[in-house]
């Protein structure tokens, strides 16, 4: 099997690292929901979730630093991957989940989904990539079927759908600034110093927002409760990190992007199955015209 493995191009294990890493991480609404139904809120599940993966990352830097030497210039580094830690994974995750305190986990994947296109506005503004004919399509595509499922969201679940979708929106606006700027910084140090340092960092922002706004001795975690914070903890959040940004090391950001198309459609699924969620028509209208505007923005014709 070892022999098998190792005779992988880098392009096939680059293909099944973004296919289980999706996977994984579509999950990840999932657990949040249930530890939702357990009694606890945004600001302790985030803070449970890092404080279980914090002593991970950590380990793995130190294994690094054990076998491998630290990355040229890493001293100049740290300000701009704290920086990618803070907007990506804790800025970004706080209102992810507190988003998805207001709206189902359908429509949240589905919005957080959104930020390939949002990558490329963003990619416009900063570096002045041009905004082509596909690029105008896929955004108007995309943002039609989120509309559709969104209209009917808020036919099912109430007042607080919109509150709800604009945070999980800003949170994938924040995604897109660390896919955007953390690409060149995953070429320079590598996929896991760079994963193992920003979510570091970003496990230390959650620490102290907790900290800052919460008290641990009204912290109560059930059971049932921890089950679903380790289970997030570690195969929702650490191993599926690893796994797409060597995705994205190995076979880039587009590739990565059309393989993740699968996301929205296992957690939709799993949605419907462990949540009892309505899943209509329109639901699938919408999910059909998101995935096709991102594919259609990841698409690249062959020469």
């Amino acid at each position: 099997m070892k022999s098998f493995v190792y005779g992988w191009s880098p392009t096939t294990i680059g293909l099944w690292l973004a296919i289980i890493g999706t996977g994984l991480f579509s999950i990840k609404s999932i657990f949040i929901k249930l530890a939702y139904a357990e009694g606890l809120n945004t600001d302790s599940v985030l803070m449970l979730r890092m404080a279980i993966a914090l002593p991970i990352y950590l380990t793995v830097l130190i294994w690094l630093t054990k076998k491998q030497t630290v990355p040229d210039n890493l001293s100049q580094k740290w300000i701009k991957i704290a920086f990618l830690g803070f907007i990506g994974y804790y800025l970004s995750s706080w209102f992810d989940l507190k988003g998805l305190e207001m709206i189902s986990a359908q429509l949240e994947r589905l919005t957080l989904f959104t930020y390939p296109i949002m990558v490329a506005l963003l990619g416009a503004w900063f570096f002045k990539t041009p905004l082509t004919r596909k690029i105008i399509v896929s955004l108007f595509i995309t943002y039609l079927g989120l509309w559709i499922v969104f209209y009917k969201e808020l036919s099912i679940t109430g007042d607080n759908v919109p509150l709800g979708t604009l945070l999980v929106a800003l949170a994938a606006l924040s995604f897109s600034f660390y896919v955007l700027f953390g690409k060149q910084e995953i070429q320079k140090i590598g996929s896991v110093w760079f994963t193992g340092l920003a979510m570091s960092i970003s496990s230390i922002f959650v620490l102290i927002h907790f900290a800052l706004f919460n008290d641990y001795a009204d912290l109560t975690v059930s059971p049932m409760a921890w089950l679903w914070l380790i289970l997030l903890a570690i195969f929702s959040t650490v191993i599926p990190s690893f796994m797409i940004s060597e995705a994205i090391h190995k076979i880039g950001p587009a590739q990565t992007g059309i393989i993740g198309t699968l996301g929205p459609i296992m957690t939709m699924g799993l949605a419907i199955w462990i949540l009892n969620e309505p899943f209509t028509l329109w639901h699938a209208v919408g999910m059909l015209f998101v995935l096709g505007g991102v594919s259609l923005l990841s698409y690249k014709r062959n020469s």
